[in-house]
C-alpha cells in the first residue's frame, strides 16, 4: 500500500524547486509558446494536488495513476506544439480525442480535490450546457458544436485549458506566490507582526488593531484569507482573548481583518493579474486604483473596533509583549528590502511586475541566510529555502487548478455565446437601469462566490455581468473591481464564510456569532463597491490624486458614521441617525 509522504521530502523538495525554477525561468527565458509552457504549468501542479493532498489510500493510489497519465497527455501537447497549433483547434484521430477528453477530466478532479466540488459543479453545468444546448428552444439555445471542435478547442487550441487566464497562472500569479512563500519561509513575518505591534499595540484595543495592520501586510504577499487567519490569527487570537476581548470578537477581527489581503494590493488574490489580461489596464494602473479603496476597508475595520471599544473593555498589549525597538527594526527589514525592490523595479525602473518580483524573490532569497539575529547560517538557510519551495510549490498547484477549471467555463462562454444571452438578460431585468443592474450583479457575485474561490467567482461573474455594467456606463476597471469585491464577500457573509469558519475553529466559538462580528467589522465590503460607482474618481489615485483622495476622505467620513452607528453603544435613535448622515455623505454629497 502506498504510504503518505512528509511534506518536506526530499521528492517535494526537489519537486518545489523545479516548479520555481521553471516558472522564475520563463521570465529571463523569453517567449514560449504557449501550448508548451502552460501544459507543463499543469503538469507540474498534479502531483501537489492529487498525491501529496491525498486523504485516503484510494485517492493515493488513483493520484499517482491520474497524475502519470496527466503528465503524458501534458506532455504530448509541449511535444506537438507546432503540429497543434496548425490544427486550429480541430481534433483528428481517436488519440487526440481520448487525450483532449480526459485532460477535462483531470481539470475538473484536480479542482475538486484542491477545492471541494462547487467550481468542478459550475463547469460541468457549463459542459454539459455546450453538449446539450442546442436542445434549449428560445434564445438561451445553441446552434450546436461539432465534437471535435468543441473538445478541440477547449484542449489543443487557447481557447480554454490553455487560454489566457492559465497564461496569468504561469506568467505572473506563480511568480508572486514564490515571491510570498520566499518571505514567509523568512523573518517577515516576524516583521509584519513586529511592526504591527509597534505602530498599534498601546491603542486602546490594540491587540485588535495589531490583528488589522499585519493582515493588512501579510496579506499583501499572500493574496489568500484562509492563509493570512492561519498565520497571523495564531498570534493575535490568543493575544485578544488573554486580554478579555471576546470571542466572537476575536475571531470576527481577524477573519475580516485577513480576509482584506485579497483587495490589497500588489498580489490581491491574484485578481489584479486576471484583470491585467481581462481589461487591458496596465499592473500599475490597477495597483494604484484598488489602493484607496483597500485602504478604506481596513481604516472601516479599524473605526468598528474603536465602536467596539464603547461596549468592551478592549484594553491595550502590554508593555511586556510589544517588541524592542532594534528587534522591529532589524525584522522589519526582512519584508522591506524585497518590498522596496519589488516596487522600484516596476515603478522607477520600468520592468514589467514579473520581472521585478523575480528580482524581488532572489533578493528574499539571499535574505534567508540570516535569522532574527542576523547571524548567517547555511544550514538555516538550507531549511528555509526548502520551506520555499515546497510552500510555493503548493500554491502555485492549488491556484493554478481554480484558474485552469475556471477556465473551461470561460471557453463554453465563449464557444457558445452564453455570455453574451446573460448579458443581455441583466440589462433587460434591469430595465437598463445602472443601480439595479449593479445589485443584480452584486447579488450573483455573492451566491457564487459562496462556492467558488474568489478569483474564480470574479472571472466567471465579470464575464457575464462585466459588459452589461460597461454598456450601462460604468467603465471597465470599474466595473471589474465592483465584481471582485462583491465576489469576496463570502469570506465573511453566511451560510458559506471560509475564513469566518478558520477563525472561529481557533477561538472556539460559534461559527454565526463570529460571523455577525466580522459583518459588522467588515460592513466597508458591502458598501465600498457601490460608493466607488457613486464616486468614480476614488479609483483615479493615478491620474487625479487630488480628486481621488478627497473622496476617500468623503467616503472614509461617511464609513465612520455608518461603522459607529451599526456598532457603537449608542441610543437607537442616535444610531439610525449616524447611519443615515453616513449614508448621504457617501452617496448623496
Amino acid at each position: 500500500m502506498l504510504q503518505p509522504v512528509s511534506r518536506l521530502h526530499p521528492v517535494w523538495v526537489v519537486l518545489g524547486a523545479v516548479t520555481v525554477i521553471f516558472h522564475i525561468g520563463l521570465i529571463f527565458y523569453g517567449l514560449t509558446p504557449a501550448l508548451v509552457s502552460r501544459p507543463i504549468h499543469m503538469a507540474l501542479a498534479l502531483p501537489w494536488i492529487l498525491i501529496l493532498a491525498a486523504r485516503t489510500p484510494f485517492e493515493r493510489a488513483s493520484g499517482w495513476l491520474l497524475t502519470l497519465l496527466g503528465v503524458a497527455a501534458c506532455g504530448y501537447i509541449a511535444l506537438n506544439e507546432s503540429v497543434l497549433a496548425n490544427q486550429y483547434g480541430f481534433i483528428y484521430g481517436h488519440l487526440q480525442m481520448g487525450i483532449g477528453v480526459f485532460l477535462i477530466f483531470l481539470a475538473l478532479e484536480a479542482a475538486r480535490r484542491a477545492i471541494g466540488w462547487p467550481l468542478p459543479l459550475v463547469a460541468l453545468l457549463a459542459l454539459a450546457y455546450a453538449v446539450f444546448g442546442e436542445h434549449i428552444p428560445g434564445q438561451f439555445g445553441h446552434p450546436g458544436l461539432p465534437m471535435q471542435s468543441f473538445v478541440g478547442t477547449l484542449t489543443i487550441a487557447e481557447g480554454g485549458l490553455w487560454g489566457k487566464l492559465t497564461g496569468v497562472s504561469v506568467g505572473v500569479v506563480a511568480i508572486f506566490v514564490i515571491f510570498g512563500a520566499m518571505l514567509n519561509a523568512g523573518e517577515a513575518g516576524r516583521g509584519f507582526m513586529n511592526m504591527a505591534s509597534a505602530c498599534a499595540g498601546r491603542l486602546t484595543g490594540g491587540a485588535a488593531k495589531v490583528s488589522v495592520i499585519s493582515s493588512a501586510l501579510m496579506g499583501s504577499i499572500s493574496g489568500s484569507a484562509s492563509a493570512n487567519v492561519a498565520s497571523t490569527g495564531a498570534i493575535t487570537i490568543p493575544t485578544m482573548t488573554r486580554l478579555g476581548y471576546p470571542r466572537s470578537l476575536a475571531g470576527g477581527v481577524e477573519a475580516v481583518a485577513s480576509s482584506g489581503g485579497q483587495i490589497m494590493p500588489p498580489l490581491m488574490g491574484a485578481g489584479a493579474f486576471v484583470m491585467v489580461e481581462l481589461t487591458g489596464t496596465p499592473y500599475t494602473q490597477i495597483m494604484a486604483a484598488a489602493l484607496l479603496p483597500a485602504i478604506l476597508y481596513f481604516v472601516t475595520v479599524w473605526v468598528g473596533i474603536n465602536a467596539y471599544a464603547t461596549r468592551h473593555d478592549l484594553r491595550p498589549m502590554a508593555a511586556s509583549e510589544q517588541p524592542a525597538a532594534r528587534e522591529v527594526l532589524i525584522t522589519s527589514l526582512f519584508f522591506a528590502v524585497p518590498f522596496v525592490i519589488l516596487l522600484e523595479r516596476i515603478f522607477l525602473g520600468g520592468y514589467t511586475p514579473q520581472y521585478a518580483a523575480s528580482i524581488a524573490v532572489f533578493a528574499g532569497m539571499l535574505l534567508l541566510f540570516f535569522d532574527v539575529t542576523l547571524t548567517f547560517s547555511l544550514r538555516g538557510f538550507a531549511s528555509r529555502l526548502a520551506e520555499a519551495v515546497v510552500t510555493a510549490g503548493r500554491q502555485v498547484a492549488v491556484i493554478g487548478a481554480i484558474i485552469i477549471c475556471a477556465s473551461l467555463v470561460i471557453g463554453v462562454l465563449s464557444l457558445t455565446g452564453l455570455g453574451v444571452k446573460i448579458t443581455s438578460g441583466i440589462l433587460s431585468l434591469s430595465n437598463e437601469m445602472l443601480w439595479p443592474a449593479l445589485l443584480l450583479t452584486a447579488l450573483a457575485c455573492l451566491v457564487l462566490g459562496m462556492e467558488v474561490p474568489t478569483t474564480a467567482a470574479y472571472v466567471i461573474c465579470v464575464s457575464v455581468a462585466g459588459p452589461a455594467l460597461t454598456a450601462l456606463g460604468l467603465e471597465p476597471l470599474l466595473a471589474h473591481l465592483f465584481v471582485f469585491w462583491f465576489a469576496l464577500l463570502s469570506t465573511i457573509t453566511p451560510p458559506v464564510c471560509g475564513g469566518v469558519f478558520i477563525a472561529a475553529g481557533m477561538v472556539g466559538e460559534n461559527w454565526l456569532k463570529v460571523a455577525m462580528k466580522a459583518m459588522a467589522l467588515g460592513i466597508g465590503l458591502y458598501i465600498i463597491p457601490l460608493a466607488m460607482v457613486a464616486n468614480p474618481d476614488v479609483i483615479r489615485l493615478g491620474h487625479d490624486p487630488v480628486w481621488a483622495v478627497f473622496d476617500a476622505v468623503k467616503i472614509a467620513v461617511g464609513l465612520t458614521a455608518i461603522s459607529f452607528g451599526v456598532i457603537a453603544r449608542r441610543a437607537t435613535w442616535l444610531r439610525g441617525l449616524l447611519v443615515v448622515v453616513g449614508a448621504l455623505v457617501i452617496f448623496a454629497l
